[in-house]
Formats: structure tokens, C-alpha cells, sequence
């Protein structure tokens, strides 16, 4: 029996303990048990183990969701190392990188993506164990021990979160498993303290109805695996969205069958679509009665799909948070009805707006949001760039990840956008987010990213990539004039790029490099 701390694994082991009949993961096919994802990510660290992983150690797991994505996340905590978040969409030369970058010795890796590890496989002398899901996955469990007969964990063990790369190379964020359980993974209980992982069993034993919470992103992302450990450190049940792509309608058979609580989306990408399939005529009979929320993050709700939500879901709350790999669940708010030009959350003791020399922003004025508290460590191998990012200022650690925000006068926090793609035209900051909601209100817009290009007069314009609903069409002249209703003339794109698809994330983020290549290339053939 391993001593009893803050460290994740420890959390499923006395959940599995106390609750070992209660649902811990629910997807399309597959439900385990506490106790029979226990026994799962126990034998697959002992067959990790027989292959040389050991505390500090670091595993990739190199597939789409899925359930063993799961199983190996714990799996490798439980042997004290930390699981290493691989992009599936990767090809070789950032699998390359990534892979040596983290020091990977051991990967559990889908059938489909095999390959392309293959290609890369010279390149990395650390890497000497894979795990290929399917008759091999399953024939190493069945082997291996279902004996907990770990060394015992800690709280600083560590928990490693590659960043998406979008504006470079991924980063790779340090956590201590306390800090990341209490800085990230603690919503779920309100962000109540706790002595130990055994009064969070007790709690769940005392909970008649735990609840079930649904991820729909990837879990290389950040947002996925938060969304579990919420759930699992409250005792509850993950709902877990393994579509090979993202259906409307297979999102709301999930929710439905599994009676989910909750589903997070990220963003216009995922909420429009699953708005628009609940009002379309004739569609599913959804049971979606235990529906209580729908909790956006990772990218923002623009007005016109916040009212799309209202409409076909009047008694569900929309609850917007704001976190990053940096700095965990930072802030979080219930929406309100109205349609601010900016997502809006509430301050807390631990969430700031700091102006450049560390102090606290007044009203009105932009200066970067600031997180402090339980926060990581910094980031993997990158002193220098820890150093930009990981603050003190007056005795207090703080972390400031790159985005711009204000406070409003009813107190709350404005986010305005990522400093790394503001525009700065003629003098004037610009933050694509409010034009991208301005000009998501027209009804023919069905997604826009907008991105500052080279203005020989501005230094840089305002230029908005813009995809039309099917059968509809606007012209640029259209879309200016109604930008021009919601924010002030020099945000207004100064060109409009109509595209076939707006490109984005797994995630559903912009994908800003994209659109400034794409945007820069189609106005230069004009």
C-alpha cells in the first residue's frame, strides 16, 4: 500500500477503494468501474514497470481519445512518472522534437499512428518500449500484476502538459501533482481545502449523486484531461467523446445516454453546431433532463451563439472559465444574459490584471492577466522562457501567460485576447476576439479568425477571414458595415477574405498561423 498523498493516482486508488462500484468512465462503447479502471492502470504499471519505467520517467500516450488514453495517463502516475500529451496530428519532424524534447521512454501509441513513429524511431535512443492498442494492449494487461506493489508517490511528483505550439514549438509545463490537483482540478468541489485524498473518498461515499461530466476535445489538450481529473477528484463520472470527429448529433446520443451533468465545449466551433442540431427540425428525441451546464473554455462563446444556446436550451446554465496550461482553473463565470464585447469572469483573491511593472491595473485599463496561488513550476527544459512567464512581484509568485484583459467597473475581468496575435494598427491595439464576435452576429457568417497582415500606411491592418453558412452570401461591403455597429471604425476589417473553411485546432482555437499565411497570400493575388 502506498503512502496516502496529493498525487492523482493516489486519488483513483482510494476512490477505487471507498466507490469501487460507482461509474468512473463512461464512453460510446466502454464503461469501467473506479475498481475496473483501478485494476486496468495498475496491471499496465506493472508491465511499464517490467520495461524500465520508473519515477521521473516520461510516457507518451500518441492516440485519438479513447479509453486508454485514460489508463495510461493513470498508469503512469502510478509509477511516479508523467504522462507526455502527444499531438496525433503531428508528422515526423514535430514528433521528432517532441518526442526527444521530453525524453520519452516508453509510448502507448494507436495502431494507426505506428508508422510515422517508426519514421522518427532512430532518432530516439531513450524511447525503448511501445504499447500498441489492441490485441497487444490487452495481451500486456492480462500478463501483468494487479498488485498495487508500487514505491511510494509524492506530491511533488511531476505532471508535464505540452502546450499546442500554435504561435511556436510546443512547451512543455511543469506541475507538482498538489499543486495541480488544488491550482486545476478542484472546481468540481467549489476549491474547498482538503487534508487528504481520503477525505475526498469520504466526501464521494457521502455524495448520493455524483456528477457525470463530459469532455468532447482531445485529450492531448489540457482542457480534456482537467475536465477528468475534476470529475475523479470529486468521485464523479467521466463522460468521454472518442468520435473519430466531431457530430452534433453523436455529442447529444452521448450526453443523452450516459445523462451527462455537464459538456464542455471550446468555443463557436463545438457550441454552434451542437446548438444548430438542437433546432433543427425533426431531429433526435435527446433525453437531456439531467443537463444542467454547459461549460465553455479554451476558446470564447461569440453573443450570436451564446442566444443560439439560450433558445434550444433555456434551462441549462452557460458557465465560461478561463485557464491555460500555465495557470490551471483561473476564473470562471455564469453567463448573464447579456452580450459583452469580451468574455467576462469573476475576480478572485488569486486572479489579477497587472500592469508591466507588476502592479494591479485599474479600472478600465488593459494590462495582462495574472494568476497566482498553486501554479506550475515552469516550463521543461526553457529556463529562459520560465523566467518571462513565472513572476514574482512583492514576495508573490505569479504566472502571465501572454493575455490581455481589464477590470469592468461591476469588478469583473474582461479577457481580451492573446498578447502573441494582437494587432497594433496605426498605434491602436486591436484583439481579434471582439471583431471576431462582431462579425459572427451577421447571419450569413458561420466562422471568421481575423489577424493583422502588413499595411504599408497602418503597419499592420485588420484583416478578417470569413466562411459563409451554405446558400448564403454577404458581401465584404456587408460585413464591414455590421462589424462597424459593434466596435469602434479602426477595428473594422479593412479587408475581408472570404475562405472556403476557417482552419482551427483540434481544439476548435483559431488557428492564427494559418489564417495570417492564408490571409497575407490572398490579398497579395488582389
Amino acid at each position: 500500500m502506498t503512502e496516502r498523498c496529493f498525487q492523482l493516482a493516489d486519488v483513483l486508488e482510494v476512490m477505487a477503494d471507498a466507490v469501487p462500484d460507482r461509474v468512473a468512465l463512461v464512453t460510446e462503447t466502454t464503461t469501467l468501474t473506479y475498481a475496473q479502471l483501478d485494476d486496468r492502470t495498475t496491471r499496465l504499471a506493472n508491465h511499464l514497470a517490467a520495461h524500465g519505467v520508473g519515477r521521473g520517467d516520461r510516457v507518451g500516450i500518441h492516440a485519438m481519445n479513447c479509453p486508454e488514453w485514460v489508463e495510461a495517463f493513470y498508469a503512469t502516475m502510478k509509477l511516479g512518472a508523467a504522462p507526455v500529451n502527444v499531438n496525433f496530428r503531428y508528422v515526423a519532424d514535430e514528433l521528432r522534437y517532441l518526442y526527444s524534447d521530453a525524453g520519452c521512454k516508453a509510448v502507448v501509441v494507436a495502431p494507426e499512428y505506428t508508422g510515422v513513429l517508426d519514421e522518427v524511431a532512430a532518432d530516439l535512443p531513450d524511447l525503448t518500449h511501445r504499447v500498441v492498442i489492441g490485441d497487444d494492449y490487452e495481451a500486456a494487461l492480462a500478463a501483468a500484476s494487479p498488485d498495487r506493489n508500487f514505491d511510494p508517490r509524492s506530491p511533488d511528483d511531476l505532471y508535464l502538459i505540452y502546450t499546442g505550439g500554435t504561435t511556436g514549438m510546443p512547451k512543455g509545463v511543469m506541475w507538482r501533482h498538489e499543486d495541480l490537483i488544488f491550482g486545476a482540478l478542484n472546481a468540481s468541489r467549489f476549491g474547498l481545502p482538503a487534508e487528504s485524498p481520503q477525505q475526498l473518498a469520504d466526501e464521494a461515499v457521502a455524495n448520493p449523486n455524483p456528477l457525470r461530466l463530459m469532455a468532447l476535445g482531445p485529450m492531448m489538450h489540457g482542457g480534456g484531461q482537467w475536465v477528468m481529473g475534476n470529475t475523479h477528484v470529486a468521485g464523479g463520472t467521466f463522460v468521454l467523446y472518442c468520435g473519430r470527429r466531431f457530430d452534433p448529433e453523436a455529442v447529444w446520443d452521448l450526453t443523452s445516454s450516459a445523462g451527462a451533468n455537464s459538456i464542455g465545449t471550446i468555443g463557436d466551433a463545438m457550441a454552434r453546431p451542437l446548438a444548430e442540431a438542437l433546432a433543427a427540425p425533426g431531429h433526435r428525441d435527446w433525453d437531456l433532463s439531467a443537463l444542467v451546464s454547459i461549460g465553455n473554455g479554451g476558446a470564447p462563446l461569440t453573443p450570436g451563439v451564446r442566444e443560439q444556446l439560450r433558445a434550444v436550451l433555456p434551462d441549462v446554465l452557460i458557465r465560461d472559465s478561463y485557464g491555460a496550461s500555465e495557470t490551471g482553473a483561473a476564473t470562471a463565470r455564469f453567463d448573464d444574459g447579456q452580450n459583452h464585447a469580451a468574455p467576462r469572469f469573476d475576480a478572485t483573491d488569486d486572479t489579477s490584471v497587472l500592469d508591466p511593472d507588476g502592479r494591479v491595473c485599474p479600472v478600465g485599463e488593459v494590462g495582462m492577466l495574472a494568476r497566482s496561488g498553486p501554479i506550475p513550476l515552469g516550463y521543461w527544459n526553457d529556463p529562459v522562457k520560465t523566467a518571462a512567464t513565472f513572476k514574482v512581484v512583492d514576495g508573490v509568485r505569479w504566472v502571465i501567460p501572454g493575455d490581455f484583459a481589464r477590470y469592468e467597473d461591476d469588478g469583473s475581468i474582461s479577457l481580451l485576447g492573446r498578447g502573441s496575435v494582437s494587432i497594433n494598427t496605426g498605434g491602436e491595439k486591436v484583439y481579434p476576439e471582439e471583431v471576431e464576435a462582431a462579425l459572427m452576429h451577421h447571419p450569413a457568417v458561420l466562422d471568421t479568425v481575423v489577424v493583422g497582415t502588413p499595411s504599408e500606411r497602418w503597419g499592420q491592418q485588420v484583416t478578417a477571414l470569413v466562411q459563409l453558412r451554405p446558400g448564403i452570401s454577404a458581401t465584404q461591403a456587408e460585413l464591414r458595415a455590421a462589424a462597424g455597429e459593434r466596435v469602434a471604425d479602426y477595428k473594422v476589417p479593412k479587408d475581408v477574405v472570404f475562405v472556403d473553411e476557417v482552419v482551427r485546432t483540434p481544439v476548435g482555437k483559431a488557428d492564427y498561423v494559418w489564417a495570417r499565411t492564408a490571409a497575407i497570400e490572398a490579398l497579395a493575388t488582389e
